[in-house]
Protein backbone atom coordinates (compact mmCIF):
# COMPACT_ATOMS: atom_id res chain seq x y z
CA UNK A 1 0.00 0.00 0.00
CA UNK A 2 1.65 3.37 -1.18
CA UNK A 3 0.27 6.60 0.60
CA UNK A 4 1.54 10.39 0.05
CA UNK A 5 1.70 13.26 2.31
CA UNK A 6 -0.06 16.53 1.02
CA UNK A 7 1.41 19.52 2.18
CA UNK A 8 1.26 22.94 0.86
CA UNK A 9 2.33 26.36 2.38
CA UNK A 10 -0.55 28.16 0.80
CA UNK A 11 -2.80 26.21 4.32
CA UNK A 12 -2.76 26.32 7.79
CA UNK A 13 0.74 24.26 8.61
CA UNK A 14 -0.32 20.94 10.52
CA UNK A 15 0.80 20.13 13.80
CA UNK A 16 4.08 17.76 14.01
CA UNK A 17 1.24 14.91 15.18
CA UNK A 18 -0.71 14.96 11.68
CA UNK A 19 -0.55 15.86 7.81
CA UNK A 20 -2.70 17.92 6.01
CA UNK A 21 -4.04 15.43 3.91
CA UNK A 22 -2.96 11.74 2.79
CA UNK A 23 -3.50 10.20 -0.53
CA UNK A 24 -3.95 6.72 -1.16
CA UNK A 25 -6.14 4.37 -3.63
CA UNK A 26 -7.46 7.30 -5.46
CA UNK A 27 -8.57 9.48 -2.59
CA UNK A 28 -7.44 12.79 -0.66
CA UNK A 29 -8.23 12.29 3.03
CA UNK A 30 -7.84 16.02 4.62
CA UNK A 31 -7.18 16.35 8.19
CA UNK A 32 -9.93 18.31 10.29
CA UNK A 33 -9.26 22.20 9.96
CA UNK A 34 -10.53 24.52 12.36
CA UNK A 35 -10.82 28.02 11.47
CA UNK A 36 -7.45 29.96 12.46
CA UNK A 37 -4.82 31.86 11.13
CA UNK A 38 -1.43 30.63 10.13
CA UNK A 39 -0.55 31.93 13.19
CA UNK A 40 -3.19 29.44 14.70
CA UNK A 41 -5.64 32.09 15.84
CA UNK A 42 -9.00 31.92 15.82
CA UNK A 43 -11.01 33.78 13.52
CA UNK A 44 -13.45 36.45 14.00
CA UNK A 45 -17.20 36.32 13.33
CA UNK A 46 -18.66 32.94 15.58
CA UNK A 47 -18.97 29.53 13.88
CA UNK A 48 -19.80 31.12 10.23
CA UNK A 49 -16.45 33.02 10.23
CA UNK A 50 -14.55 30.18 11.47
CA UNK A 51 -16.90 27.92 9.27
CA UNK A 52 -15.39 29.95 6.14
CA UNK A 53 -12.17 29.66 7.04
CA UNK A 54 -11.68 25.61 7.87
CA UNK A 55 -13.55 24.84 4.04
CA UNK A 56 -11.77 27.89 2.39
CA UNK A 57 -8.17 25.64 4.11
CA UNK A 58 -9.49 22.61 3.12
CA UNK A 59 -9.96 23.27 -0.37
CA UNK A 60 -6.49 25.02 -0.18
CA UNK A 61 -5.24 21.15 0.87
CA UNK A 62 -7.36 19.56 -1.84
CA UNK A 63 -6.22 21.49 -5.44
CA UNK A 64 -2.49 21.38 -3.62
CA UNK A 65 -3.68 17.14 -3.54
CA UNK A 66 -5.19 17.80 -7.38
CA UNK A 67 -8.23 17.76 -6.51
CA UNK A 68 -10.68 20.21 -5.08
CA UNK A 69 -14.27 20.49 -3.18
CA UNK A 70 -15.87 19.78 -5.82
CA UNK A 71 -14.56 16.10 -5.52
CA UNK A 72 -15.37 15.59 -1.80
CA UNK A 73 -17.98 12.43 -1.47
CA UNK A 74 -17.76 12.64 2.81
CA UNK A 75 -17.55 15.23 5.35
CA UNK A 76 -17.12 15.24 9.01
CA UNK A 77 -18.38 18.34 10.89
CA UNK A 78 -17.56 19.10 14.40
CA UNK A 79 -19.20 21.34 16.50
CA UNK A 80 -19.04 22.58 20.51
CA UNK A 81 -22.24 23.87 20.54
CA UNK A 82 -24.76 21.38 18.06
CA UNK A 83 -28.08 23.21 19.10
CA UNK A 84 -26.74 26.73 18.73
CA UNK A 85 -24.78 26.65 15.99
CA UNK A 86 -25.65 23.62 13.95
CA UNK A 87 -27.92 26.36 11.63
CA UNK A 88 -25.43 28.68 11.62
CA UNK A 89 -22.62 26.49 9.90
CA UNK A 90 -24.57 25.10 7.54
CA UNK A 91 -25.99 28.31 6.31
CA UNK A 92 -22.33 29.01 5.20
CA UNK A 93 -21.66 25.08 4.56
CA UNK A 94 -23.77 24.90 1.88
CA UNK A 95 -22.04 27.68 -0.14
CA UNK A 96 -18.99 25.50 -0.73
CA UNK A 97 -20.68 22.76 -2.55
CA UNK A 98 -23.05 22.39 -5.51
CA UNK A 99 -26.15 22.09 -4.32
CA UNK A 100 -27.22 18.83 -5.98
CA UNK A 101 -24.60 17.11 -5.09
CA UNK A 102 -23.75 17.90 -1.84
CA UNK A 103 -21.10 15.21 0.20
CA UNK A 104 -22.19 12.86 2.49
CA UNK A 105 -22.39 14.33 5.92
CA UNK A 106 -22.16 13.31 9.48
CA UNK A 107 -22.33 16.33 11.93
CA UNK A 108 -21.54 15.59 15.80
CA UNK A 109 -21.89 17.94 19.52
CA UNK A 110 -18.26 17.29 20.92
CA UNK A 111 -17.11 18.72 24.31
CA UNK A 112 -14.52 20.84 23.51
CA UNK A 113 -12.24 21.44 19.91
CA UNK A 114 -8.67 22.57 19.94
CA UNK A 115 -7.41 25.65 20.24
CA UNK A 116 -10.79 27.05 21.83
CA UNK A 117 -12.67 26.53 18.16
CA UNK A 118 -16.36 25.94 17.86
CA UNK A 119 -16.08 23.73 14.56
CA UNK A 120 -14.01 21.71 13.18
CA UNK A 121 -14.17 20.19 9.71
CA UNK A 122 -12.48 17.03 8.29
CA UNK A 123 -13.20 15.03 4.42
CA UNK A 124 -12.34 12.82 2.28
CA UNK A 125 -12.49 13.47 -1.62
CA UNK A 126 -11.74 11.50 -4.86
CA UNK A 127 -8.50 12.07 -7.01
CA UNK A 128 -10.11 13.00 -10.03
CA UNK A 129 -7.55 11.75 -12.21
CA UNK A 130 -6.60 8.78 -10.14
Amino acid sequence: MTKEVVFTLDAVPPLTTFSQAIISKGFVYVSGNIGCTSEFMIVEGGVQGQTIAALENMDKILKAAGSGLQHVVKVNVYLTNLTRDFSDMNSVYISFFEENAMPARTCIGVASLPLGASVEIECVAELPDA
